[in-house]
């Protein structure tokens, strides 16, 4: 990546922020909040822990989409093996271990259970658990729980990303140890700009977003650079 031209991309995005345009995204924030106040690994229903950590006020579209209903087919997971989804996520948050591997592991427990529930519901439609889509879903559980560290992952806007900042090499695949170097790299760039950050926290109310630190801020600015 070019220091001129990620210099040139932050400075678009900082006028962004001012506008009514800049309050489109802002539903994310609200779901990190509502995850951080119930996700509860300990919880003796862990299915109705799951649901109610996953809502928002004005969209579910980054767990429910055409054809793309992961938080559907977990739930279904949670309901057939609640033990072993408990056990895939304590290992996904367990940050002694490194990510990228911890996030190919939780698409192998996906990938186990899919087929337990295929087994056990033959006629069932469901082919799919979403969960090894471009680690989508796996970007959102990580960025929801550690908001500070993680942030969620669009791999196609990545790669228009990296393009626009002159990156001499743009993966062809899913990468997600790079994404997630990547994210803190520009984050840091952030952090030197106060102004910048400043102007995106005054988006924010305290009554229905996360306000911590959160790299939810860097998803949005590789959104605006994407698609504006």
């Amino acid at each position: 990546m070019q220091l001129k031209l990620i210099q040139q991309r932050l400075a678009a995005y900082k006028n962004f922020l001012p506008t009514p345009a800049a309050q489109t995204r802002l539903y994310a924030w609200e779901s990190q909040r509502i995850f951080q106040q119930h996700w509860d690994a300990d919880a003796t229903d862990f299915g109705e822990m799951y649901d109610r950590s996953l809502d928002n006020s004005q969209t579910r579209r980054l767990w429910k989409r055409e054809n793309y209903e992961p938080k559907q087919m977990m739930q279904a997971f949670i309901a057939l093996a609640p033990d072993m989804v408990r056990h895939a996520f304590l290992d996904l948050y367990n940050e002694e271990k490194d990510s990228a591997a911890r996030a190919d592991r939780f698409v192998f427990y996906c990938d186990e259970l899919l087929r337990a529930y295929r087994e056990k519901y033959p006629l069932s439609v469901e082919n799919n658990h979403y969960h090894e889509d471009s680690y989508g879903m796996i970007a959102l559980y990580l960025a929801f729980h550690y908001p500070e560290r993680y942030t969620l992952c669009d791999f196609a806007a990545f790669r228009t990303l990296l393009q626009q900042l002159g990156s001499p090499d743009v993966p062809l695949a899913n990468d997600f140890a790079r994404f997630c170097k990547v994210m803190r790299t520009l984050y840091g760039f952030m952090q030197k700009d106060p102004e910048l950050l400043s102007l995106h926290r005054q988006r924010l109310r305290p009554t229905r977003h996360y306000t911590g630190e959160s790299l939810l801020v860097v998803w949005d600015f590789y959104q605006f650079c994407a698609y504006g």
